[in-house]
Parts: structure tokens; sequence; C-alpha cells
């Protein structure tokens, strides 16, 4: 798997990071219950991602103001093994993408943490008003709508002429990138969250990041 691909996405929530990060926002502004539902429901294919991104953004209700402090304050909670795999990729010439249901404002320490370019984040933004207050979204992200991991991946592979693409992540969402022109191998990350469709569909599925990398020593 390591010696053919070009490039490999991971998914943020529950891979790259053990957290789940909207759903940490959302214990933060006084609406964690609700959210962590809404993730729940979403992440196990019960509720369109477009769906459940607007339901949370609802139920948070977060001015810039908050989400500019709860960043500063709360740093990345790396999964182990993240940082040696992307390093460990990127010594060996494969290209790192972090492809995310997420917020861009939380993702962007992420991956500046993991020396991963800005340009090669594709995540999700929240918008405000002039005043500070929650306008929503950009509905013009990939990962705005549910199969939108899928496309993100396919318009990477197109753009940047890779031949062939893996996608690591703990969800739903991330076996749907496994599309003609988007991913060629799914690999699911059970170590934060370990969900049994995941386990079933996904190419190769492990516990631990480390096992990924040790492969990657011996491609």
């Amino acid at each position: 798997m390591w010696r053919t691909c070009d490039a490999v996405a991971f998914d943020v929530d529950s891979t790259v990071c053990e957290d789940e990060g909207i759903d940490e926002l959302g214990a933060y502004v006084g609406a964690g219950e609700r959210v962590e539902a809404i993730t729940k429901k979403a992440m196990e294919g019960g509720m369109p991602f477009g769906e459940a991104l607007q339901a949370r953004l609802e139920a948070m209700a977060i001015t810039r103001e908050q989400l500019e402090t709860y960043v500063a304050k709360n740093p990345p909670k790396y999964s182990p093994g993240i940082k040696e795999l992307t390093a460990a990729l990127r010594a060996s010439g494969k290209e790192v993408y972090l492809v995310s249901g997420g917020f861009r404002q939380m993702i962007a320490p992420v991956a500046k943490g993991l020396g991963i370019p800005v340009e090669n984040i594709y995540a999700n933004t929240i918008t405000f008003n002039e005043d500070g207050s929650l306008k929503g979204y950009d509905a013009g992200e990939f990962t705005s709508r549910s199969g939108g991991k899928a496309e993100a991946v396919k318009h990477i592979k197109s753009s940047r002429g890779y031949n062939t693409m893996v996608m690591v992540g703990d969800g739903a969402t991330d076996l749907e990138a496994k599309i003609p022109g988007g991913a060629d191998i799914v690999v699911g990350y059970g170590g934060a969250q370990r969900r049994a469709k995941v386990e079933a569909e996904a190419d190769w599925f492990v516990l631990d990041l480390f096992v990924l990398a040790e492969a990657l020593k011996g491609a």
C-alpha cells in the first residue's frame, strides 16, 4: 500500500486527534450532549452530513470570540503515533492532506503542528456576521455535504495528478471516499472510536497508528 501510493488523506477528529473537535467545542459552549448525539448519528451514517453540520452549529450558536478563545486555550490532542506517521510519510515523498468534516479554524493549528501546509486542509469554515455572531458555514466547501470527503479526495487526486491515494479515518464518511477517481484504499482507525461498520468495510483496520508507521518502514 505505502509503496504505491502518492498521497494520504487523514480524517482529523478521532483519527489525527484523539477527540471529536466539534463535540469538545459544543461542550465548551454548554451544548455538549446535544452536539455529541448529532455527531454520533452522522458518523454512523444515520444523518446526512450537511444536515448534521447545520444542526450542530445551531445547537452551539457560537460567536467568533468564543471560537477564537477556545482554539487559543485548547492545543491539539494528537493521537499516539500520528506525528511519527505523518513525518515518515513526508520523508518518503508522500504528500499528506487533512480532509475533515470539522472546522478549518480548529484544524489549522493541528496541521501546523504536523508540518502540513494550510493549502492541504479540506474542511468546513464557520462564518460569522459583522458583529461576531454565528452566521453559518461555507456551503462551498467539499466537506459541507454528504459524500464531500469523496469529492475532496477526487479533486485532490485529479488536480495534483496522483495515481494512488489512501484515506485514513474512523467514520462512515471516510469509507465513502473510496469511489472511482477517489481513494483507492481506505484504512479504518479504531484507536479512538471503534466503529463496527468501519471495521467491517475498510480495506485495512488498525487500532494503533504505529502499525501504519512500521508498515511504511518495510515498504
